[in-house]
């Protein structure tokens, strides 16, 4: 009686004609060359070395420091071989691991014979002994092993294995395994091409952040959402004096943890990009966040993590939520003319001194401190702007973003009532400044008429009467 054949059995011999010969090599090679990463191309190679090779189990392995682990197998569902993605093999434990990294040369193993009888390690033809034993420990019958070298270097393997109802690998199933692994090295050396093109398209090679094109494109995008969008322009105080005085290495190093500071912005507001525009500028696009969070955001990150050497981030924001439908360039220069009033009204925010300043520097910064009605207003109008150093976080909160209330608590109320940008109005000052110029004018004219004794009348050899005889005044 013939045996009847299933349909899935029928698709799998169909699948199995498909990929053999030369016209399974062309549909291997249109496969691997529609992967776009490497994650893709290890999972593409894993698949087809199983469907080529008619393997119960087939991995990509990466062999790195003369030690191998597997990246991905196939099939990727079967729980009885998830320990292999936890496992390392190392070379001087594995004789054919050895010579393929060495002399890259094709390994195969056969835990039974043709007849179906099991081999014992290092008979003749069963192969490495060691590959032999792992074949019986694990119910296989025959395995192989094929280098994947990519630029004259062997960068992994193509493993395969097989039950004892699949037969053993022949010289054939070698061969296909090495031209196999032969397109596998071509698409690794393809995407790992790409992505240093796009590194050097894309990122700032001394910080690792984004550069200015693709902050462009992000905020283009973003724009196209329809939803908030804010925009902080970032500016480092202070890297030219560390430049000057510790040397470009110390001021490249200060960059770096900007970038840092902006990378943990970026962690605490999902969805945004973080870039570095050149120099000591570095911006930072949000999408769907409001202005207030953003704001909050940097200004909890700047104090969270403050720069060495005394350096200080000042920063200014810009939101559609303001200024409503706008381009990206218009966006840009909102936040740079928020960023560009710190620079110019250094004073108009806090400035917390760090710890080594003592409690009389913070007692003074906190007197400073006038960024809350300021930080208010500006994001009403559509941008703001703040400063702030690494110190006193506590109180560094209370007086960005308390306002002419958290000003006046600390040590900001005069004998006049405080405005809310923090300063008393015009009269007050004007008044108080005419107190201080009428007390200066006093201080000079006693100083130029010179000491006078009790009776009024100048005192000789002394002051500007030094070395000259005064006749006294006639009473």
């Amino acid at each position: 009686m013939t045996p009847r054949v299933t349909a899935g059995a029928r698709g799998g011999r169909r699948a199995a004609a498909a990929l053999s010969g030369a016209r399974g090599f062309a549909l291997a090679a249109h496969r691997l060359e529609s992967a776009r990463s490497l994650d893709e191309v290890v999972q593409t190679a894993a698949a087809l070395a199983a469907e080529m090779l008619r393997a119960r189990l087939a991995a990509t392995c990466r062999i790195e420091h003369e030690t191998m682990r597997v990246l991905h197998h196939e099939p990727a569902s079967d729980p009885r071989h998830g320990w292999r993605l936890l496992t390392t093999y190392r070379a001087e434990d594995r004789p054919a691991l050895r010579r393929l990294i060495r002399e890259r040369e094709s390994w195969v193993a056969h835990a039974q014979d043709v007849t179906g009888q099991p081999t014992e390690p290092g008979a003749e033809g069963a192969g490495d002994p060691v590959e032999v034993a792992q074949l019986l420990e694990v119910g296989a019958a025959s395995s192989l092993g094929a280098p994947i070298v990519v630029n004259g270097a062997v960068w992994g393997e193509i493993f395969a294995l097989r039950g004892p109802d699949g037969g053993l690998f022949t010289t054939d199933d070698v061969a296909t395994a090495e031209v196999l692994a032969a397109l596998v090295a071509g698409a690794i050396a393809r995407v790992d091409l790409e992505e240093q093109i796009r590194h050097l398209v894309a990122d700032d090679p001394l910080t690792g952040l984004a550069n200015r094109r693709v902050a462009d494109n992000a905020a283009e995008a973003a724009l196209e959402s329809g939803e908030e969008v804010c925009i902080v322009m970032c500016d480092v105080d202070g890297l030219k004096r560390v430049n000057d005085e510790l040397g470009h290495d110390v001021g490249d190093d200060l960059l770096r943890s900007v970038a840092d500071v902006m990378r943990r912005a970026v962690e605490r507001l999902p969805g945004s990009t973080a870039a570095r525009l050149g120099g000591d500028e570095f911006c930072l696009v949000t999408v769907g966040q409001h202005r207030a969070e953003v704001a909050e955001v940097m200004l909890s990150t700047t104090l969270d993590f403050p720069l060495p050497h005394g350096a200080a981030i000042s920063y200014g924001l810009a939101s559609t939520a303001i200024t409503g439908e706008i381009s990206a360039r218009h966006l840009f220069r909102r936040a740079d003319i928020a960023q560009y009033r710190v620079e110019a009204r250094p004073r108009a925010c806090p400035a917390v001194r760090g710890a080594d300043r003592g409690p009389r520097g913070h007692r003074r910064a906190r007197r400073r401190g006038r960024c809350g009605g300021d930080h208010r207003g500006a994001v009403g109008s559509g941008a703001s702007a703040v400063r702030a150093r690494g110190g006193d976080h506590r109180d560094a909160r209370r007086v960005g973003v308390g306002g002419a209330h958290a000003a006046r608590r600390h040590g900001l109320g005069g004998g006049a009532r405080r405005q809310p940008g923090g300063r008393r109005p015009r009269a007050a000052r004007h008044a108080g400044g005419a107190r201080r110029v009428a007390g200066r004018d006093r201080r000079l004219a006693a100083r130029r008429a010179g000491p006078r004794g009790h009776d009024g009348a100048a005192r000789p050899g002394c002051g500007r009467d030094r070395g000259r005889v005064l006749t006294p005044a006639p009473r």
